[in-house]
């Protein structure tokens, strides 16, 4: 399992990227209106450059205002990627205005995933898009009630050898993620807190100083 970190936050970037355990970065403009930064003014060359200084291999961009700009926008992302020397993925939200654009988005040649997935079928969606993600809303599915585990197995067996990755996303805790790598989920996107807590594991730190302790008793 890839697994990547879901904030634009960039403290946290600089933080948790350099241990080598995130292959990328998935940003949106929630998460940057959390971050107290305005999305649509982003440095994204800045953003870019800084994502690929920090190791990540990969930086996912929501596309965002009128659909009928996400193929001029996606080209200058594309473009600055390249000059990067890092993989820049679009993010389009699975709604009938943005997935209009996709067919154009894809002739530039980059990435894109496919965003904001609440049910299974439109894993279908995806795969004859030729996305090459798929990012369910695991933790918002199971607030509306949606068996997202269940709905998650159903994509992970539809999209297998399609060429379309699922992404989960709003994952809220360390169990689901446990559960969503035992369906065989390829790739998995955490927060800032539940990526810190992957490496916060009591029994373990309890070793860790029983072996420190048992080498200065030594000494």
């Amino acid at each position: 399992m890839r697994l990547y970190l879901d904030t634009a936050n960039t403290q946290d970037w600089a933080q948790l990227l350099p241990l080598g355990v995130f292959y990328g970065i998935t940003t949106n403009p929630l998460l940057a209106q959390r971050a107290g930064l305005d999305y649509a003014r982003s440095d994204w060359r800045g953003l870019l450059a800084h994502a690929k200084a920090l190791g990540a291999q990969e930086l996912h961009l929501q596309a965002f205002g009128d659909p009928s700009t996400y193929v001029k926008w996606a080209r200058e992302i594309y473009d600055i990627a390249h000059q990067e020397e890092i993989t820049a993925v679009i993010k389009i939200p699975l709604v009938r205005p943005a997935i209009a654009q996709v067919p154009d988005l894809k002739a530039l040649g980059g990435k894109i995933l496919m965003t904001a997935c609440y049910d299974a079928v439109q894993c279908l969606t995806a795969i004859a898009l030729e996305a090459d993600y798929l990012a369910p809303y695991l933790g918002r599915m199971q607030a509306k009630g949606i068996d997202a585990l269940g709905h998650l197995n159903a994509m992970n067996m539809i999209s297998q050898g399609s060429g379309c990755e699922v992404l989960a996303a709003s994952i809220k805790s360390l169990e689901m993620l446990r559960q969503i790598a035992q369906a065989g989920t390829p790739c998995a996107t955490l927060s800032p807190d539940l990526a810190r807590a992957l490496f916060d594991n009591s029994n373990s730190t309890e070793a860790h100083h029983a072996f420190e302790a048992t080498c200065q008793s030594n000494k």
